[in-house]
C-alpha cells in the first residue's frame, strides 16, 4: 500500500514515470519527488499496484495506472 516514503512507478499514455511520495517540505516535482498533498500524491496514498487513479489537470483529466509500489 502506498504511503509517504513510497516509490511508485506509474504509466500514463504509454510512458512510465517513477515518483516518490514525500512530505510537503521535501517535494521537488521536477526530480520526481511529489508531496502527499499534491493532487496526484493524494490519489496515490492508500492505493496499490494494479490500481488506476484519475486527477484533474488544467488541460483536463489524467489517468495513471500504478505498475509498481514499494
Amino acid at each position: 500500500v502506498i504511503g509517504i516514503g513510497s516509490a511508485v512507478h506509474v504509466s500514463r499514455d504509454d510512458k512510465t514515470t517513477k515518483f516518490v511520495i514525500v512530505g510537503t517540505d521535501e517535494a521537488r516535482p521536477e526530480e520526481g519527488y511529489i508531496s502527499h498533498q499534491s493532487p496526484l500524491g493524494k490519489e496515490l496514498i492508500g492505493k496499490k499496484s494494479g490500481d488506476t487513479v484519475k486527477i484533474k489537470t488544467p488541460a483536463g483529466s489524467a489517468e495513471y495506472r500504478i505498475l509498481k509500489a514499494g
